[in-house]
Order: C-alpha cells, then structure tokens, then sequence
C-alpha cells in the first residue's frame, strides 16, 4: 500500500509541475473541433502542426546541439517520396503498392538514414560553414528529384498519396486529420522535451557549449552531433508523411530552397530555446502565408507582394527580439513583474 501511494504522490507532483497554461491550450486544442470551421481545422491548424513538427526537428539541433541545418526540409520530403514510392499513389508505374504498415516504417527509416548520412557530413563543419554544407545538400536534393524521372517521377511527384483508412475513419476528413496532426505534434514535442532532460540531451548541450571539454570528459562529441541529426530525421520524417497526406502529393517543389528556408524561418521566429518555439512561429507563419495576400488587397496593394509582409513580420520579430517570439513574451512577463514604486525611486536616486 505504502509503495501505491508513494508512486501515486510521484505522479500526482509531476502532473503539478505542468504549468496551468499548458493545461489552458491542451484543452482548448482538444475542444478545437467544436467550434472551428473546417478550413481552420485543416488548413491552419493541420499545416502548423506539421510544420512546426519539421521546424522541431531543426530547434533540437539549433537549439541543443548548436547545429543549423537547411537539409530539413529535404529529409521531410525524403520521407514523403518514400511513402509515395514504397506505398500507394496515382503513378502505378513507380510506385510499389506496399501496405502501409510496411511503407510508412521504411519511408521513416531511410528518412533517419539520409539526415545521418548528412550529419556525418555536417558536424566536420561548424557555424556558416555548417550552414552552406547542409544548403548545399537541400539544393542537390531538389535538384536530383526534378531530374530523376525514374524513382522520383521528375518535375510532377507524385499525387494521389492518402492515409491508410484505419479503424474506419476517413484521415483527410477534417477533424480526423486534425487530431492526427495534433497527436504527432503533441509526441513529437514531449519526445524531445524528453531527451532535452535525458543524459544524452544534457550530454549535447554540454558538447553545445564546450566540445573540447566535453571529449575531454570522454564523450564522444561526433557521435553525438550525428545521433542528434538521426533523431532529427525521425521527426522530419513524421512531418514529411503528415505534409504528404495533407496536400495528397509530393513534388520537387515541396523540397525546394524557398521551402528550406521557410523552415529556418518558422525555427527563428518562434524561438531557438524551447520546443514550444517551433510550434508559435508555425502558427504565426501560417497565418501569414494564408492572410497575407488578402491582407495587401484590402490595402489596394498587390497580392504578389504577400511574400514581402511575410518577410517583414519575420525582420520585425527578430529586430525586436533576438530570441524569437518567445523572447518578447519573457520580455512582456518581465515589464508586467517590474516594481514601479521602486524604478521612481531609482530614477529619484
């Protein structure tokens, strides 16, 4: 009895130690389907889940490991052809017609194999050069699949590549594919909250900030550089298959160089140095890149230029606010917490 309430008590502080917050948004996003509109469940909320899934996988890098990679986005869409090649899609002649529960584990493990092919590459490098390596590999990336007609089909992809339809459920009916996306988002974002606190994410950020030290210590600091990019493949990889089953298709355009950018975009403007970064400049970024064009329309501007408020928002985030969105609402809390009797006095003084 003694050990069921001890290990109840254990489990009763780790559920107080969640902030309310948390809970607030962990609730509203479960009652979402009430009251949203199917366009808001899918196309906003379904397309910030995955991007912020593949723009985690970067904040784990970035963020723990010190590691800015463009490649991505290249890893997510390797992940998508793969599903469209080993699974079902509308080009018969390419694609093999593999059950799902074959596809889905082989398009995830070569997605894990490709991003740790490129980290064994990248971690030689450091800083920009780290940056152009990984630039570099996006490019060739893309340009391959538009070339390639054999295994990538060229410059048309693959289209008509759907979810399994498990348990009877339609996964692109709108609420479905919302609870779909928001389950992966919500494992993906206590998977690395996890490892952040787990012996080898802590063993990261100390290989992070001191690397030296940190083989002095014994640590084996490549392979850790190149374990973080395996792991990081895993979530782009869910993000890919999520952003195939969304759109239905995969193309050279979705592993484009606007597209690799789009994801350091979203990293940077949520914030580096918490997960819940990835998923704010996510929503943020979608709601621009859906608004923006209506938005330069109402003002009698063209809706060509949308890409230049989108640019805008994000310069305006980051002149602000090195540390992303996340860095202005600490800067907001801090100004709220701020004794004015005494800042009076100081001035005063």
């Amino acid at each position: 009895m003694d050990n069921a309430a001890s290990i109840n008590r254990k489990h009763l502080a780790w559920i107080e130690r969640i902030p309310g917050q948390y809970w607030a948004v962990a609730i509203l996003l479960l009652l979402m389907p009430l009251f949203a509109g199917d366009f808001v469940l899918f196309q906003i909320f379904g397309w910030t889940f995955i991007l912020g899934i593949i723009a985690l996988s970067l904040m784990f890098l970035a963020g723990y490991g010190g590691m800015v990679s463009l490649v991505q986005m290249s890893v997510a869409g390797m992940a998508g052809y793969m599903l469209a090649i080993f699974g079902d899609s509308a080009v018969s002649q390419v694609s093999q017609g593999w059950p799902w529960f074959l596809a889905i584990p082989l398009a995830l493990a070569i997605a894990c194999l490709f991003a740790t092919a490129v980290g064994w590459l990248a971690v030689r490098t450091e800083g920009i050069y780290t940056i152009m390596i990984t630039l570099a590999i996006a490019a060739a990336f893309f340009y391959f699949t538009r070339q390639n007609y054999d295994i990538f089909n060229g410059f048309s992809g693959f289209n008509s590549v759907v979810p399994p339809s498990l348990f009877g459920v339609n996964w692109r009916d709108p609420v479905a594919f919302y609870y779909l996306s928001l389950f992966w988002a919500t494992v993906s974002f206590l998977a690395v909250l996890y490892l952040s606190r787990a012996p080898f994410g802590l063993a990261l950020q100390g290989v992070r900030d001191n690397p030296r030290r940190m083989a002095a210590l014994g640590y084996n600091v490549t392979a850790h550089r190149v374990a973080a990019y395996a792991f990081s493949g895993l979530l782009a990889g869910v993000g890919g298959i999520l952003l195939t089953w969304q759109s239905t298709q995969i193309s050279p355009g979705t592993v484009g160089i606007g597209a690799a950018i789009d994801i350091l975009v979203i990293a940077v403007m949520g914030g580096l140095r918490h997960p819940i970064g990835a998923f704010v400049g996510a929503f943020v970024f979608v709601l621009l890149k859906t608004f923006a064009r209506d938005f330069l329309l109402i003002l009698g501007l063209g809706g060509e230029r949308f890409q230049l408020l989108i640019g805008l928002g994000f310069l305006a985030i980051v002149y602000f606010s090195p540390d992303g969105i996340l860095g202005l609402w600490d800067k907001l809390r801090n100004w709220q917490k701020r004794d004015q009797l005494l800042e009076q006095k100081e001035r005063n003084l």
